[in-house]
């Protein structure tokens, strides 16, 4: 199974400025959140962030707001305050989900003849892969990872877009989240995923955030 574009949504877990300097490998977790969110820009994949207590830790990363706000044409671009550690306890899986179509409303809806009345709108079709990554591994990323889990959405972590203070940390959520059900993925696997193909109309845009990873 590949992951689908056109059913992605990716969440970018609480890099906070002032959280990331003791993050293991912080510089380079945060390049490629930035990069993911870029990415998910050119391909039309919603967006959204969250930020644990912002008032007493601070926001996110501002480049990193920047790209979140960037993406909100596909949908999100939105950033959660939270207080929970997992974010699903403060309703990101309400932003996850599209709106429910309230039935229409009229004294005379129901009692017009069958040829005047409107067909029922179809309810609108939700994605419900969620791309995620985020700090701490062992604590936020995780509990929210997990919420999802069991809001039925399929969650895909990007391992190098994740960490935690210590490695022993990220290591064991990792192990934690597989073995719960999430699959583990890099950033570049994201990326040729939603592409599939080298006749991809971003192909190029997309390769060009791939290789900006080696540098």
């Amino acid at each position: 199974m590949l992951l689908d574009a056109d059913d992605s949504q990716l969440v970018l877990v609480d890099y906070q400025a002032r959280l990331m300097p003791a993050i293991f490998e912080g510089d380079m977790v945060v390049a490629n959140a930035l990069r993911l969110a870029r990415m998910a820009h050119a391909m039309d994949v919603p967006v959204w962030g969250t930020e644990q207590n912002p008032d007493g830790l601070g926001r996110n990363m501002p480049e990193l707001i920047a790209a979140i706000e960037a993406a909100s044409e596909a949908g999100g671009g939105k950033t959660l305050a939270k207080m929970h550690f997992n974010a699903v306890e403060d309703g990101l899986a309400d932003w996850l989900r599209p709106p429910v179509r309230k039935p229409t409303s009229g004294p005379n809806a129901r009692s017009l003849p069958k040829h005047l009345q409107k067909p029922a709108e179809p309810e609108p079709e939700g994605r419900s892969t969620i791309v995620i990554a985020g700090c701490e591994a062992h604590v936020c990323l995780m509990q929210t990872a997990l919420g999802l889990l069991e809001e039925e959405f399929d969650v895909w972590v990007v391992t190098d877009a994740c960490s935690s203070r210590s490695e022993r940390n990220r290591d064991a959520a990792f192990d934690r989240l597989a073995g719960a059900g999430a699959e583990l993925v890099t950033t570049e696997m994201v990326a040729f995923e939603w592409l599939r193909t080298a006749d991809h109309p971003v192909f190029r845009e997309v390769l060009g955030l791939v290789k900006a990873g080696d540098r």
